[in-house]
């Protein structure tokens, strides 16, 4: 059973209030009471009561995680991370998932589940601009991606452009002419899909490149497989793909594979997001990885911010992850 104030104030012979006034950080505590009672706490492992606390300063003490999918490899290792951060800051983490549906992006926009909380973070990927718009009273929502608000909410990404063109001229670099596109979704509000796009396009046109983009309808490995057979039935001669997600890459790779490609010899493929399947892969996959910790911390830091200032975009660092599926040296 959990120590209590009471456990506390016994064992090390003060009054429950003055167990209070120590846990509360009050600084009208002797030195030597303060650290004697610290000493018990520290032993007894006692946990501050969360809802108490936080019913005594008018807050819930919820975070709401709203993501499209939560097997997703990217959104499930972001939410863990967001998980810890949020503990180290006395938050609970609640998550829930939309499958990219309007309807249920809009309906949890006012919390998770009916629950009160103190603030969203929201990955949509149906809902425009101005449905993510928030009233005065409205808890605080930052929005992760690529999804904008005309300036009016928190919003933590990447740069998907340069990360986009940074692996594409990779590519091109280790001496592929004919880089394919995997993965445009055209028929989303989402807009990360875009951006990476936009990234490839820069590249190919800088280095005077031929493209071809294949969409999806999801991110999924499945996706990819069939992307990877629609290029093959249509004898497209491609010599890289850059995939918009790892699991995209990992699809593609499977069916190249099967096909009697060998990668990279035959078929570089790059990905985007750094997920562990990737990094045990056969061969590793080289991908865009962004700082998900670093998404994680901006994130929780504009709920944590409640001082007036106008909302602002916060980018996060990304690094290019060169692994054996692009290998120059084994070409």
């Amino acid at each position: 059973m959990a120590a209590t104030l009471r456990d506390v104030a016994a064992r090390a012979g003060v009054s429950v209030r003055t167990v209070s006034n120590v846990v509360s950080g009050f600084p009208l505590v002797a030195p030597q009471t303060r650290e004697r009672v610290q000493r018990v706490l520290d032993e007894l492992g006692y946990r501050p009561n969360a809802a108490a606390r936080h019913l005594r300063g008018g807050r819930s003490g919820l975070i709401a995680l709203v993501i499209p999918e939560i097997a997703s490899p990217y959104f499930g290792e972001l939410a863990g991370h967001l998980a810890d951060e949020a503990e180290k800051r006395g938050w609970t983490l609640l998550v829930q998932q939309t499958g990219g549906d309007a309807h249920r992006e809009r309906e949890l926009l006012g919390g998770a589940g009916g629950q009160a909380v103190d603030g969203l973070i929201v990955s949509p990927w149906a809902l425009s601009p101005a449905d993510l718009r928030r009233g005065p009273d409205a808890a605080p929502l930052v929005l992760l991606g690529e999804q904008d608000a005309g300036g009016l909410l928190d919003h933590v990404a990447i740069d998907n452009v340069a990360a986009a063109r940074e692996v594409t001229t990779h590519l091109i670099q280790t001496g592929r002419t004919r880089i394919a596109a995997v993965g445009p979704q055209p028929h989303l509000s989402n807009a990360t899909a875009d951006r990476r796009l936009e990234g490839y396009r820069e590249a190919l046109a800088e280095a005077g490149l031929p493209g071809r983009e294949v969409p999806v309808a999801r991110l999924h490995r499945a996706d990819g497989a069939a992307a990877m057979r629609e290029l093959i039935a249509a004898g497209a001669e491609v010599d890289a793909v850059f995939c918009f997600s790892d699991q995209l890459a990992l699809g593609a790779m499977h069916v190249a594979v099967q096909h009697g490609l060998r990668v990279p010899a035959d078929l570089a493929v790059a990905g985007f997001d750094d997920v562990e399947d990737g990094r045990y892969a056969n061969p590793p996959l080289t991908t865009v990885a962004p700082d998900k910790v670093g998404i994680a911390r901006a994130a929780l830091d504009c709920l944590d911010d409640r001082s007036p200032r106008e909302p602002a975009r916060h980018i996060v660092a990304h690094h290019l992850e060169i692994r054996a599926s692009t290998a120059a040296d084994t070409v």
